[in-house]
């Protein structure tokens, strides 16, 4: 519960604070920088090197990898048909295809399946969405923003982006067997921290729910793939394709309904990618998420 009230009580600060005159109008950029540079490798050489690999993987990590390539066709095809400039259908692509499973899902899943649940969404978020963040999703965001569009423009970015180095020496420590020193370890643990309160207070700063905005409907479209149509597909693939039953499965489908990504918005944000749509998708896709949830979660005791 403490991690809920903490996302509501970030988001409302950061409201508060682009009310403060002495807090400087590009103060939002810098907190995602923090963000980008410090807090998400902090996470990545934390955790990268303990994911234990095995056959126990596949469930869980099909929600990350399958759901952001469900959201790159979906929105790349529409957009395409619709001729949406790039930067909506990035932006779209990207916070539409990556869950909260960490900042929410935890929290939640521990909650409504406790300790066990936990152990199944920890697969779901680091291995899972927080892997194709700094793979796929950093692609995604070289191709869809402005500037260079070659393969060797998108690639530079790729490497040169902080949380993919991060994330290239945790793989390799995690294929050594090797982690860091306990010290270094809980160095990285509280770097790792502060990824929610900072990457919050910046979306804050930056929402803005203008009543005639003409997002609304991208909002209303990116939302409904997110919350409802997402989790429909798990449902159907885990439930009733494969015929998943038990805890394993019922966490991945409620995994999969999770409000967007908040790193996934300010990597939108940081690239160009229709920032206020962007932090619309955290703003109004995270409340919106509990009731979407609730709904979910009924339809799973419904079919256990």
């Amino acid at each position: 519960m403490d991690s809920i009230i903490l996302i509501f009580l970030c988001l409302l600060a950061g409201v508060a604070l682009r009310r403060v005159k002495s807090c400087p109008s590009n103060a939002h950029t810098v907190l995602n920088q923090f963000v980008i540079y410090i807090s998400l490798p902090g996470l990545a050489l934390y955790y990268l090197p303990k994911i234990a690999v095995s056959t126990q993987l596949l469930l869980p990590l099909g929600v990350a990898w399958i759901g952001f390539a469900l959201s790159w066709l979906f929105f790349s095809l529409l957009g395409k048909w619709l001729g949406w400039p790039k930067k909506i259908i990035g932006c779209l692509v990207l916070t539409a295809g990556l869950g909260n499973t960490a900042f929410v899902g935890f929290p939640v899943i521990e909650a409504l399946f406790g300790k066990k649940g936990l152990e199944t969404a920890i697969i779901v978020d680091q291995p899972g969405t927080f892997v194709v963040l700094s793979t796929l999703g950093i692609m995604v965001a070289a191709m869809y923003s402005k500037g260079e569009a070659g393969t060797s423009g998108i690639l530079r970015k790729i490497l040169l982006f902080p949380p993919f180095v991060a994330f290239t020496v945790g793989l390799c420590m995690n294929l050594l067997h090797y982690d860091f020193h306990a010290i270094l370890q809980s160095v990285f643990q509280r770097l790792g921290n502060t990824v929610t309160p900072v990457a919050l207070v910046a979306v804050g700063m930056q929402l803005q729910l203008q009543r005639r905005s003409r997002h609304w409907g991208l909002l209303a479209l990116g939302l409904g793939f997110k919350l409802l149509v997402t989790p429909l597909f798990f449902f159907v693939l885990y439930k009733l394709i494969l015929g998943g039953k038990g805890l394993t499965t019922d966490v991945c489908i409620m995994e999969a309904a999770m409000a967007p990504m908040i790193t996934a918005a300010i990597l939108a944000s940081t690239s160009g990618l229709k920032p206020k749509l962007a932090n619309m998708m955290i703003g109004v896709g995270i409340p919106l998420s509990f009731v979407t949830l609730a709904f979910w979660y009924w339809l799973l005791t419904i079919f256990n």
